[in-house]
């Protein structure tokens, strides 16, 4: 049996054409033109992993020194550009509101403005009514220029120690209304009060306030469209504009103060644009005429004496050269009028009762 299988292998392969040279030419060429593109492909991967690794290897340096670098430069314009707003710079108005600050004896005096603030106490049946317990007044710089607990004419229901941190005890050291009153309209006089929702710490203290000498923030905010809010409160505007959280316990009015006149400091050169210069009363206008009439009537008396003052002669700022002509009606003549009565009754005659 293997015998006749490899014979009949032997006659299959006898039986089957050969290949002719230009076909195992053709085979051979076209092989050697694969193994080269192959091999060149192979190549060039490995020229380009080199390239790779060299240019690697050759700019860590110099990423890393750029990285180090630049960004830090970079970095500490941004911070420094986004630190200031508006001329203030945030990170001292949060010092402000924190309480961490130093100032020199010039900025710790009153000045032009003032910040409002004050805390309430319960009083009456469930201590729902409110009634004024401490008050608060700082200058533009933060400068505490009052800060008092008011006593209290009722007996106190409810501290309210959660939102105004007044206890009892604070009560020891408090001071007639009528005196911290006064000292309030004392300081706020021909000054500039600033206060966020300022009225009702007005209400508190029975005064009043001049519209023109009053900024509220409140009422500014909504104004400028800084927020959405028409009645923003007074936490969530910091929180916006100075990224401090404030009133997350115990309230104080001293930080509630400060905190306000941050948020003025900010927007003071936008919202000073639309203020318009104060009013003349008439009152003032009325003390200015009778000063008026007064200098008038000083330079008739002393005519002689402001000749010789002025070259012209007359009051100052007139000419001699001018002059006022008056018109009188038909039947008046001179300075004083006719008495008709006189002249009827000498017409008619005497009369007799």
């Amino acid at each position: 049996m293997p015998k006749e299988s490899a014979e009949g292998n032997n006659k299959a392969t006898q039986s089957r054409p050969q290949a002719s040279s230009n076909w195992l030419a053709l085979q051979k060429t076209l092989g050697a033109k694969t193994t080269s593109r192959h091999d060149c492909s192979a190549e060039r991967t490995r020229k380009r992993r080199k390239f790779e690794h060299a240019s690697s290897s050759s700019l860590d340096v110099p990423r890393k020194l750029h990285s180090s670098s630049v960004p830090n430069q970079k970095e500490g314009s941004t911070t420094e550009q986004d630190d200031l707003r508006n001329g203030e710079s945030l990170s001292e108005l949060r010092r402000m509101i924190a309480g961490d600050f130093t100032l020199t004896d010039q900025q710790q005096l009153p000045g032009k403005y003032l910040a409002l603030d004050c805390e309430m106490v319960g009083v009456g049946i469930d201590g729902t009514e409110s009634s004024l317990a401490r008050v608060s007044l700082v200058n533009f710089y933060g400068a505490i220029q009052l800060d008092e607990f008011v006593r209290q004419r009722e007996r106190v229901v409810d501290y309210r120690t959660q939102f105004s941190g007044i206890r009892e005890t604070d009560m020891l050291k408090a001071k007639p209304f009528d005196e911290v009153q006064k000292k309030v309209a004392e300081l706020l006089k021909d000054r500039i009060l600033v206060g966020h929702a300022v009225y009702n710490d007005l209400k508190a203290l029975l005064l009043s306030h001049s519209r023109p000498m009053t900024r509220d923030t409140q009422f500014y905010a909504g104004k400028h469209k800084v927020v959405k809010s028409k009645y923003v409160a007074l936490r969530n505007l910091v929180k916006q504009e100075l990224d401090v959280v404030i009133q997350g316990g115990e309230h104080s009015s001293v930080t509630d103060a400060r905190a306000t006149m941050a948020i003025y400091r900010i927007h003071r050169k936008e919202w000073e644009k639309g203020n318009k210069p104060l009013p003349q009363t008439k009152k003032r206008k009325r003390v200015e005429g009778m000063a008026g009439d007064a200098d008038d009537n000083e330079g008739k008396d002393g005519m002689e004496a402001e000749s010789s003052t002025f070259p012209g002669g007359g009051r100052k700022g007139v000419s001699s050269g001018l002059s006022t002509i008056v018109r009188r009606g038909p039947g008046v003549s001179g300075g004083q009028k006719k008495k008709w009565w006189k002249e009827v009754l000498s017409s008619k005659g005497s009369i007799t009762m």
